[in-house]
């Protein structure tokens, strides 16, 4: 059984290998032929590793988790925040977080509605449960940076909501960290009412200033 687990970890990586053009398993989107290649390459290395460093018992295990992270890693920086992007998708599904895709940048939308209570900084229930299953891709793809921004519309002093977009920013950051991210990883920081994404002159456009992003890039 541990025989054909590695097998079948060495004919995957074989197949991507020899493809010209490959399909990305994960989003389902046609890779380019040298980010094929290359994942297939990742792959054939990270299965022989991976079964080489495991143990007798976990060797076929440790080829399967091998060849992946090899075939991630060959493949480049798009192919990984591919991974984690469709990982994010799944946990982030009906939690009332956006997640959008610029280039080799995934970015999280977190509304106001969601973390945090009028002028507290404090994480509510639903936000700290959202930022679990951050927290668990993260420490599964630990070559990501972590940007954190918090942000805030116009109403009240520019200087309290200064204060209080860094503090709720500082607030994910914290939960993350706690949840055993990487401190080196994460930077925080308040944007206050300066990077509006819609107009401060209706509630409906305040509410959607109100939020904390996230941006994750590849290191």
């Amino acid at each position: 059984m541990k025989k054909h687990t590695i097998a079948i970890a060495l004919i995957i990586s074989g197949t991507l290998a020899v493809s010209g053009c490959t399909t990305n398993p994960y989003t389902g989107e046609s890779q380019a032929g040298k980010a094929g290649i290359g994942a297939g390459i990742g792959a054939a290395v990270g299965a022989g590793i991976g079964a080489l460093s495991s143990s007798k018992k976990d060797r076929g295990k440790g080829a399967l988790i091998g060849a992946a992270a090899g075939a991630a890693l060959g493949g480049g920086a798009g192919y990984y925040m591919d991974v984690q992007e469709a990982k994010l998708r799944e946990k982030m599904a009906g939690t009332g977080v956006s997640v959008t895709r610029q280039g080799d940048q995934i970015i999280l939308n977190m509304p106001n509605n969601v973390t945090f209570d009028s002028n507290s900084s404090t994480l509510k229930p639903a936000g700290a449960n959202t930022l679990t299953g951050v927290a668990m891709v993260l420490k599964e793809y630990n070559k990501t940076a972590v940007n954190i921004v918090g942000h805030t519309d116009s109403t009240g002093t520019r200087a309290l909501n200064m204060t209080l977009s860094q503090q709720r920013a500082d607030s994910v950051a914290s939960s993350l960290i706690t949840q055993g991210v990487g401190a080196n990883r994460i930077h925080s920081m308040g944007a206050g009412p300066d990077q509006p994404i819609a107009s401060n002159d209706t509630e409906q456009g305040k509410a959607q200033n109100r939020r904390v992003t996230i941006t994750l890039s590849p290191l």
